[in-house]
């Protein structure tokens, strides 16, 4: 059966509404996939309101097969990761596929003849629509559901990918956290930082959210800019950020920690909002809206995302300071049980980033769904 592939065009409405409705159909018997908003797919490839349109170029194609669409996938570029990582790098994403080898196949094929026509030399992915969007195929952890800006697979996905020609580049993992007691050691380096006198911090505050995630921003510039695919967040990203998180944030999971009046570290937790959607069907209307503010401002959510922690790289090998990681996972901790909340989610790590893994195990993290970014050489480099 012959296979149709449509490119997603802001003016064609019918396969930009298949882009949306092809998931659902792929997904529709896993009680576990989590249907994100619409209205914030459709905004991600809106050139006038992502700002990662300002340093990239993406597109998107969804397959038909009998008169049906059977899959999706995007393919992007990253001007600024390319500028960075001089790599050759484009990224393919929002990869879901029925379970055919030549629909998923001749989608990828399509991406890696849109990344090679930009004479891109790798295709990386999945990453949507780049390293600071959902990353990776879930390879590990099936039984359920993403937290919040989290991907989520079927247990073929991974294998249609490797089917394509891509191999395995780097893990990432999730890691699963039960909110309540931590352990002592915990505890004493909560304590020893709090008695500090030039240390001080306070949540993040929503009345003045756009000027404190410029901190927040700032720190993760400086603490994130050595790992592996970082890409610094741009001024108007921040300011997105900022809107897009204004509804759902919650101050007492988030910390910001200042040394001698100094933005040094940041903790920036979220609650889990698809706890709160999972039933909407990926539309805040004509009564979502309503269900998810009494969900987040009066039930509460019982699950949030620890997205950002980070210290900044000059108070890391200061002894005095060693336990700023263990001050923030400590204050966390109480502030979401006091909040009812029952457990939480950090992620992503690296797999090779041994300090922070090490760090999170001893908070009593587990690791519970495991992530998988695939390579291929295309172009001048493909074999």
């Amino acid at each position: 059966m012959g296979i149709e592939i449509r490119e997603l065009v802001d003016a064609d409405a019918g396969v930009r509404r298949a882009f949306l409705e092809v998931a659902a159909q792929i997904y529709a018997g896993d009680p576990c996939w989590v249907r994100p908003l619409d209205m914030d797919i459709v905004d991600r490839f809106n050139r006038r309101k992502n700002p990662f349109f300002q340093h990239g170029e993406a597109t998107a194609w969804v397959a038909w097969q009998g008169g049906r669409p059977v899959g999706r996938v995007s393919a992007s570029v990253d001007h600024e990761h390319l500028r960075l990582h001089r790599d050759g790098a484009g990224f393919f994403g929002f990869f879901d596929t029925i379970d055919d080898a030549e629909v998923a196949g001749a989608l990828l094929e399509r991406a890696q003849s849109w990344l090679a026509a930009r004479d891109l030399e790798r295709m990386r992915g999945p990453l949507s629509l780049c390293i600071n969007e959902e990353s990776g195929c879930l390879v590990d952890g099936f039984d359920s559901s993403p937290m919040f800006m989290m991907p989520h697979h079927l247990p073929y996905q991974a294998g249609l990918i490797e089917g394509a020609g891509l191999r395995k580049l780097k893990d990432l993992y999730a890691w699963k956290y039960e909110i309540g007691r931590v352990p002592p050691r915990a505890e004493r380096g909560h304590d020893e930082i709090a008695r500090l006198p030039e240390v001080s911090a306070r949540p993040i505050r929503k009345k003045t959210l756009e000027e404190d995630m410029r901190v927040v921003m700032d720190i993760f510039n400086d603490a994130w800019s050595d790992n592996w695919g970082f890409v610094p967040m741009t001024e108007q990203e921040v300011v997105k950020t900022a809107q897009d998180v204004k509804l759902i944030a919650i101050e007492d999971i988030t910390r910001l920690v200042f040394i001698d009046g100094e933005p040094a570290a940041v903790a920036l937790g979220l609650p889990n909002l698809n706890e709160c959607i999972q039933d909407l069907n990926g539309s805040l209307f004509p009564f979502g809206f309503v269900k998810l503010l009494w969900r987040l401002r009066v039930r509460g959510p019982k699950s949030g995302r620890l997205i950002l922690l980070g210290i900044r790289k000059k108070y890391r090998q200061i002894r005095r300071y060693a336990g700023l990681s263990a001050y923030l996972y400590v204050a966390l901790n109480r502030s979401s049980q006091l909040l009812g909340m029952t457990r939480a989610e950090l992620s992503w790590t690296l797999e090779d980033n041994a300090a922070v893994n090490v760090g999170i195990k001893m908070m009593g993290g587990s690791i519970y769904k495991t992530y998988r970014i695939f390579e291929k050489a295309i172009g001048a480099k493909a074999p």
